[in-house]
């Protein structure tokens, strides 16, 4: 039989994550333990299991519940190899080594279960956000897959003044600093408005990644958008865990 599928053969790699192209993600569990989005598995080989991963604590538990920021997870073990993908997103693998990343909790596929997780609130988002802007903060050692609605522009912060649509930037590393930016100006009163009047900032030392989209991931987020989280969650996110 003559098929031109070869191309298309499964990857192998030493490393525990590994991309199968730009928009499939491989994980070798005889490596290690997992915890990625709910729905994201699409194949998996061996012996594989899967289980609710809870919020890891009562703190977060609220912080999820009451921001509706953060992912419902999956926790996966086993022998085999796991394959995930959301939505033929873009996929981006960033290793932590003792690091700190904070992300747009929709954007968040996957990472190492040895990795510490928690929601943060944007410095200053919370009078003129109307309850606040909140993202996923991870910090430790191990791999973290991203998701980018996509191809991405990885900015360095230090070299100017950076400034992003807080539906945007999607990732940014532990140097950097967050504030908001407004630019109010008379006609967005009489006129018709841009839509760009509050945007986050960015400084210090170090990076943040920006998708080329504004709400393709965060329309299929949960109540309170992509890291723009508010009351919304309520007691149905709290029951959720």
């Amino acid at each position: 039989m003559q098929t031109t599928l070869a191309q298309y053969r499964e990857q192998e790699s030493t490393e525990s994550f590994s991309l199968q192209n730009s928009k499939l993600l491989k994980v070798e569990l005889n490596q290690v333990t997992i915890q990625a989005k709910a729905g994201s598995m699409v194949a998996y080989q061996g012996e594989v299991s899967f289980e609710h991963a809870g919020s890891g604590g009562m703190g977060r538990l609220i912080k999820k519940a009451v921001t509706g920021e953060g992912q419902t997870l999956m926790k996966m073990t086993g022998s085999g190899e796991v394959f995930l993908a959301d939505q033929a997103q873009d996929i981006h693998l960033v290793y932590l080594e003792n690091d700190k990343i904070t992300v747009n909790g929709p954007n968040l596929l996957a990472f190492d279960s040895g990795i510490d997780w928690d929601i943060e609130r944007v410095q200053g988002a919370s009078g003129m956000m109307g309850g606040g802007l909140y993202n996923t903060s991870l910090q430790g050692t191990g791999w973290v897959a991203i998701l980018s609605d996509g191809p991405p522009v990885l900015l360095n912060v230090a070299t100017a003044p950076t400034f992003a649509d807080a539906q945007a930037a999607i990732t940014w590393s532990s140097g950097v600093s967050t504030s908001m930016k407004t630019d109010f100006k008379m006609k967005d009163l009489i006129g018709k408005s841009s839509g760009e009047s509050i945007q986050m900032a960015f400084s210090g030392q170090g990076w943040v990644l920006v998708q080329p989209s504004e709400g393709r991931i965060a329309a299929a987020a949960t109540p309170g958008g992509a890291g723009g989280g508010g009351a919304a969650g309520g007691l149905g996110g709290l029951l959720k865990g």
